[in-house]
């Protein structure tokens, strides 16, 4: 895949949409130039069959697990459901893994393992499973991975690596550590309002989740935050930081610090600033002009 110019995603929870109404969400995006849909694994509908309804009701649109947990299934399942996409999608489906947290690991009745461990395991067993499906596309796989022991482990057995909640430094630090033929995907909350304290408001709501987590906690320190940012659900420098906020001019020069940073594809994860569950379709098309 030429990653020479930087394309722009989408990831977005489908699960509260109606089949309809997923079908028309995937036919706007495509329609306006968004390259893929992430879908995420949370506890609604399985993304493996999701990617393959999308697929099947768009002709350009690429379509990713963003991110499949790697408890969810073991790695032939993964490897076969992946296959079969690619081939039915011709080529369009990437198989974004990733290992969770230990929470939601036993959540599934699962053992958490070390996870650089366990996740390098993982893609090998899916890289080596033997699935009888006709065709030759090549199975892409992305990885999330945010530290440098991860990176390392697996930056040369994988398509692309995916990055959530980080700053331009983060980015710029990751595309030194892997392949430049690497992809490397940025995911971006962006929240189309201009009033300081409404997108804080909306950001730290939007975040509250992984700001308690201490997995996050050890990344951002690395970018100089410490534990005075992470109460009261974020600081305002937290906030700004990883939450692209103002109009859509603004919006698009936070994605641009990314770019020149060195990412291949920006995910947006696109906020109403309503408060709603509905994505910011305005805010999407302004971003792939």
């Amino acid at each position: 895949m030429d990653h020479s110019q930087s394309s722009i995603g989408v990831m977005f929870n489908t699960d509260r949409m109606s089949g309809r109404a997923l079908q028309d969400f995937a036919s706007e995006i495509e329609t306006i130039g968004v390259n893929t849909l992430w879908l995420p694994e949370l506890f609604g509908r399985e993304p493996f069959s999701t990617a393959g309804y999308v697929l099947a009701s768009t002709s350009q649109l690429r379509v990713a697990t963003g991110i499949a947990n790697v408890y969810a299934r073991d790695a032939v399942a993964a490897a076969a459901g992946a296959r079969t996409l690619a081939e039915f999608s011709a080529g369009r489906f990437i198989l974004g893994l990733g290992v969770s947290n230990a929470g939601l690991a036993q959540a599934r009745g699962h053992q958490w393992e070390p996870p650089v461990e366990k996740l390098r395991g993982y893609v090998a067993a899916v890289r080596s499973a033997e699935i009888a499906v006709p065709g030759d596309h090549e199975l892409e796989i992305h990885v999330a991975a945010h530290g440098p022991k991860m990176l390392t482990a697996l930056a040369n057995s994988v398509d692309g690596v995916s990055t959530f909640l980080q700053t331009p430094q983060h980015t710029a630090e990751t595309r030194n550590q892997i392949p430049a033929t690497t992809a490397l995907n940025v995911t971006l909350m962006c929240l189309p309002s201009e009033d300081p304290q409404e997108a804080r408001a909306l950001g730290r709501r939007a975040l509250a989740f992984y700001v308690g987590l201490d997995y996050y906690h050890r990344a951002w320190r690395k970018l100089g935050f410490n534990d005075d940012d992470f109460t009261d659900g974020g600081s305002d420098r937290l906030i700004d930081s990883l939450v692209a906020w103002g109009d859509s001019s603004r919006i698009a020069s936070r994605l641009d610090e990314h770019r020149d940073a060195g990412a291949t594809e920006i995910v947006v994860i696109p906020l109403n600033p309503g408060g709603g569950a509905e994505p910011h379709l305005q805010l999407l098309e302004a971003l792939t002009q």
